[in-house]
């Protein structure tokens, strides 16, 4: 899910004149030296959708302070991580990078390849903010055997969103807060070519449900993945059931796209779906007057949901490591996590962004700063295996299995730990 956070959200107009004063200035330090050896040549590697021109105008003062000419180059999060896999095998990196949330500093940092960052933060850690003004929850896809490696730098999560006018309709006065609230108002909601929710094809949706039966979806103590199993499997089975047993989700249909729901929704087809900042658009485009409500992550054994975002990380052989690290101070700073906010809706991992006036105000950007206190990494360190890939193939097998065939939840559970254990050696 992270390559669609390029979609804008919505914020309403004015609010970068609303900002706050800044929490630190746009430099933090000044870098002891250009360990370039000279080279004026800064190479920055970043997603082809956040190119905002709140960053453009951060790199603007950056090139002019240091006297440096920024190589700004903007990929695909594939293309990206293929060429920066080839920069590194041939010796030649990038300064800096932006990484897709999904624990790209961990996986470079179990070869070598990414730059631990322990010392800048030793110095510069509590003028900047970091780590302690960050998401307590937000840093487990950045740090590996006690180093950190990297620096979130959007950070969002799955909510619930519903239609107010259909709840109304259904004599319904609140958003739900547990399972059992949500099978009721779902059961209620559904009648005639109308359902009640909608689940999502992707298998990445599935995760908020896991983390709301306190299920972990990688235990790197005991090197298991879905732990404790049962629990899996009942979260599993509860998404099974609202499709296949009470018919109150229609099957999601086998496809590379996710935004299934997002159409029935906007379609008036389905009161309710979970999804995120990235859905606020093409939601008021497609439909302006709908009244959509969003809610608190549902609850079952806790509350939970799952992140969702990027980070900036400096590969271990880059020229420029304290230039590396003044951008990323200046780019994380509070005034431009808000700019960046105002002029795309992208939502941010500072506690200080969460708690802005402007930002609470908002009711969907709000909505979202709110449930980002109840948000968990869902990867949860598994890049340190370099089995991530592999494994995340195999829960989207036992998720297709169990929601879109109709198969049993237990077995594909228990499957998929089977042939996870074979890849990580648990």
């Amino acid at each position: 899910m992270d390559t669609t956070l390029s979609r804008r959200g919505l914020l309403r107009a004015g609010a970068t004149a609303a900002v706050a004063a800044p929490l630190l200035a746009a430099c933090s330090r000044t870098p002891a030296a250009d360990t370039g050896g000279g080279d004026k040549t800064f190479t920055l590697y970043w997603n082809a959708g956040h190119g905002y021109d709140a960053y453009a105008k951060v790199v603007r003062k950056f090139e002019a302070d240091h006297k440096i000419t920024v190589n700004w180059q903007k990929f695909q999060w594939p293309d990206l991580q293929t060429k920066l896999t080839a920069d590194i095998q041939a010796g030649t990196v990038p300064d800096l990078v932006e990484d897709d949330g999904s624990g790209w500093p961990v996986t470079y940092a179990t070869s070598g390849d990414a730059l631990a960052l322990d010392d800048f933060i030793a110095a510069d850690g509590e003028k900047v903010g970091f780590p302690h003004d960050w998401q307590d929850n937000a840093l487990r896809n950045v740090q590996y055997r006690g180093k950190t490696y990297g620096v979130p730098l959007h950070l969002t999560c799955n909510l619930l969103f519903y239609n107010k006018k259909m709840f109304a309709d259904a004599g319904l006065k609140a958003a739900p807060s547990t399972w059992d609230e949500f099978l009721s108002a779902a059961r209620k909601l559904t009648h005639g070519q109308q359902h009640g929710v909608a689940l999502n094809s992707d298998f990445g949706y599935s995760s908020p449900w896991i983390l709301q039966n306190g299920v972990k979806y990688w235990d790197p103590s005991a090197k298991q993945v879905l732990t404790p199993a049962d629990r899996a499997a009942e979260a599993l089975g509860f998404q099974h059931d609202l499709i296949h047993r009470y018919k109150v989700s229609p099957v999601p249909v086998a496809s590379s796209d996710y935004e299934g729901p997002e159409k029935l929704f906007v379609a008036n087809r389905v009161a309710m779906m979970l999804s995120g900042p990235w859905d606020f658009a093409p939601i008021k485009q497609a439909a302006p007057k709908l009244d959509l409500g969003l809610a608190l992550p549902l609850s079952h054994t806790a509350r939970a949901t799952s992140f969702a975002g990027s980070g900036v990380f400096i590969p271990a052989k880059a020229k420029h490591p304290d230039l590396a690290w003044d951008l990323i101070t200046r780019l994380t700073a509070l005034d431009v996590e808000l700019a960046a906010t105002a002029e795309t809706g992208m939502t941010m991992p500072r506690k200080s962004w969460a708690a802005n006036a402007t930002v609470k105000a908002d009711p969907l950007v709000g909505a979202v700063a709110r449930a980002l206190a109840y948000g968990q990494s869902w990867p949860n360190g598994i890049a340190a295996t370099g089995k991530a890939t592999e494994v995340s193939d195999a829960w989207k097998t036992a998720y297709e299995s169990t929601i879109l065939s109709n198969g049993s939840a237990a077995q594909a559970v228990t499957t998929f730990r089977s042939t996870a254990a074979k890849l990580v050696g648990g």
